[in-house]
């Protein structure tokens, strides 16, 4: 299994735009092989000294911190969904605003080494 791991700052006041979009692509990118996509909605997210989710994404204080990732069957399905994902026509949102800043989103790609 491959994991593509997310994590962002949405304003709070936001998070029904941010869910019907993100349901909207979970369904592209199931169609396109990944075999689950889950968004996450910050509850109890401390704030580190150090480093922190909050500080990863830059968080200003009217914003809720989201954990989200996308599981496939291996790195070779997740790089042909993701070229099939990019290129469908339902991911354009022409002049619509998104719902959040996604040049403070961080994300990658993992091989997965325990699954329990």
């Amino acid at each position: 299994m491959y994991i593509d791991g997310f994590v962002a700052a949405v304003p709070a006041a936001n998070l029904e735009a941010y869910r019907k979009m993100a349901s909207e692509a979970a369904a592209i990118y199931r169609e396109h092989g990944a075999l689950n996509v889950v968004e996450c909605w910050g509850d109890d997210v401390p704030e580190g000294e150090v480093t922190s989710f909050h500080s990863a994404v830059k968080r200003k204080p009217d914003e809720v911190v989201v954990f989200a990732w996308i599981s496939w069957p291996s790195k070779e399905a997740r790089d042909e969904g993701n070229g099939k994902v990019m290129v469908d026509p339902r991911m354009e949102r022409g002049d619509e605003v998104p719902p959040f800043d996604a040049r403070r989103m961080i994300y990658g790609g993992f091989n997965v080494i325990v699954d329990a």
